[in-house]
């Protein structure tokens, strides 16, 4: 897998992606929650943030998005992997990737996560991030730089 800037032209891709990532871990589109897919380039780049691609073969097979916040503060969102690429160490590379962006680019990063999702948090804990809070079956994580 590569890792690669999100173009427009992969726009109809990363929202299949997405949703079906959703769909397997019994998550529905919510057109409030989800509504950054609609446009991308303007939620994520516009605030000085990025979105990236994993890419294989051509095709898109996972996100990784960072969205800048007030106070030069960022969010990392919208990590998800096809499950054919996970447990090769992919999720992490394309987590990582919008982590070290964060690093060079913002003061620190937010991050929340559905309580279940178990591996995530491992990885979120694992690189320094600390427990904020837990609501509504959402993990909330900080880090500073």
């Amino acid at each position: 897998m590569i890792i690669q800037r999100y173009e427009d032209s992969r726009k109809e891709e990363v929202c299949d992606v997405v949703l079906d990532i959703l769909l397997e871990h019994g998550f529905e589109y919510d057109r409030f929650k989800d509504a950054d897919l609609k446009d991308i380039n303007n939620y994520y780049f516009t605030s000085g943030g990025t979105f990236f691609i994993g890419d294989a073969e051509g095709k898109v097979v996972g996100t990784a998005g960072v969205r800048k916040c007030k106070g030069n503060l960022c969010e990392i969102r919208r990590i998800y992997l096809k499950k054919d690429f996970r447990g090769k160490g992919n999720g992490k590379k394309l987590f990582l990737t919008a982590l070290n962006f964060a690093e060079k680019n913002c003061l620190g990063v937010m991050l929340k996560t559905d309580h279940t999702l178990k591996n995530a948090i491992d990885m979120y804990l694992k690189n320094g991030f600390t427990f904020m809070k837990e609501k509504n079956g959402h993990i909330y994580f900080e880090k500073k730089f």
